[in-house]
This record gives structure tokens, sequence and C-alpha cells, in this order.
């Protein structure tokens, strides 16, 4: 599907591929290095270089520091001209896009993984279980450890019974 979309992308330019993808609920692009993180099908293309950097910046480590300050520095604009240019690029402030992009980073490990949710809370930036909890019940109206009963993949839920088994 990625090499579908890679083509779909190179023909027909990157807005069609987005709408693909959108369409198809995956995403455009996936980097080979982190699991599944992407610009956000959710959200605007930002059409700026020094958003673009601010955006990548979060995507690349969820749970790092991304006050306005630190991605001010990172897109070299003051604080104030990037609220306003992130804001009016992709339709939401900077503060917002990080926790949506934390959010998806926590449904993700909830999903995929056996950690402990007060990790997985620290782990995408939320710093506490209880933080992460009221988070998920504004954007998603279900508690951390309700999703990853509903959610962990079959083959998620098997492997810690199988080190069990081994052990």
């Amino acid at each position: 599907m990625d090499l579908a979309l890679a083509l779909v992308e190179d023909d027909l330019g990157r807005g069609i591929a987005r709408a693909v993808a959108r369409e198809m609920v995956m995403f455009l692009r996936r980097p080979g290095g982190q699991s599944q993180f992407s610009v956000a099908l959710w959200s605007k293309e930002p059409a700026t270089d020094p958003v673009r950097a601010a955006v990548s910046a979060i995507h690349a480590d969820p749970g790092a520091r991304h006050g306005i300050a630190e991605l001010a520095q990172n897109a070299r604009l003051s604080p104030r001209h990037l609220q306003r240019r992130f804001t009016a690029e992709l339709g939401m402030p900077p503060a917002s896009y990080v926790e949506r992009v934390r959010v998806e980073a926590a449904q993700r490990a909830l999903a995929e993984g056996h950690d402990p949710v007060e990790a997985i809370a620290r782990r995408c930036g939320f710093g506490t279980a209880e933080t992460l909890r009221r988070t998920f019940h504004r954007h998603l109206g279900i508690a951390p450890s309700d999703y990853r009963a509903r959610f962990r993949s079959t083959t998620s839920a098997a492997e810690p019974q199988q080190e069990q088994e081994h052990s």
C-alpha cells in the first residue's frame, strides 16, 4: 500500500495521494525508523519550512518538551510568530497539535506494547497516568486501560503469555 501511495503521489501529486490515504484510512508515508509516525491525516500539510520543522520535531519525539519556546527555536522564528503561522497553516495552535500527536503515540503504545500505563504516559509526554487518563477521556471518551483492552492486537496480547510459558 505504501508503494501504491508513493506512485499515486509521483503521478498525480501529494494532494491526491493524501486524499487517497485519507479515504483508505492510512498514513501517506511512514518513516522507516519510527513506528508509524507521520504527518497525521487529520491535519493540513504545513506550507512553509519553519512550520514543517516544528511538526517534524513533534513527530520525531512526541514525549519531548514541545512548548512554544522550544518549537520556535527549532523553527527559527519568534514564539509569537510561530504561534500565528502554525495556527494559520494547520488550523490549530501548536499545543493542540502536540496533544493530538501524543494521544496517537499513546494509542499505538497501548495497542502494540506491554508497558504499564504510567511508563507510556511519561514516554508520550503526559507526565503521569492521571494526565494521560484525563486527556484520553477528553479526546476519545475512554480510559487508557479500557483502550488497551479493546484495541490490543492479538499478537501483542499473546506475547506476555508466551514469555511466561517459556520461563
